[in-house]
């Protein structure tokens, strides 16, 4: 009895975990600038000629993110593919895109699981 007890209030409570996750997911498209964190965050370098440090701090390690540059929102890619971020983004680093996906928002940091990514146009 106790057991069965357990199991009904585990898996409700997964239930509500799950819907709760579920209402926060919101899948959008933006168009974003793909920047290295370490040098926007540092000392604001993005764009066209910040392109090669970029690409070094890349290559490095350093996290490229996702610039808003209308709102001025950072998101950091979520890898919910259990994926390197940075191989998805290597390619237009420092260009802007078009991504659609899944926005998060955890702890004050805003994220971004990319579904689809591609040269804005």
């Amino acid at each position: 009895m106790k057991t069965a007890i357990l199991m009904l209030i585990a898996g409700t409570t997964l239930a509500i975990a799950q819907h709760d996750h579920d209402d926060q997911a919101k899948v959008v498209t933006m168009t974003s600038l793909v920047v290295d964190t370490g040098c926007y965050m540092s000392h604001n370098s993005k764009g066209e000629k910040h392109e090669g440090c970029a690409t070094t701090c890349a290559k490095a390690g350093v996290p490229l993110a996702l610039l808003d540059e209308a709102s001025g929102t950072l998101y950091i890619p979520v890898a919910s593919d259990h994926k390197n971020q940075n191989s998805k983004l290597m390619p237009f680093i420092e260009k802007k895109v078009t991504v659609t996906g899944t926005l998060i928002e955890k702890g004050g940091v805003k994220g971004f699981a990319i579904k689809t990514i591609e040269a804005a146009k």
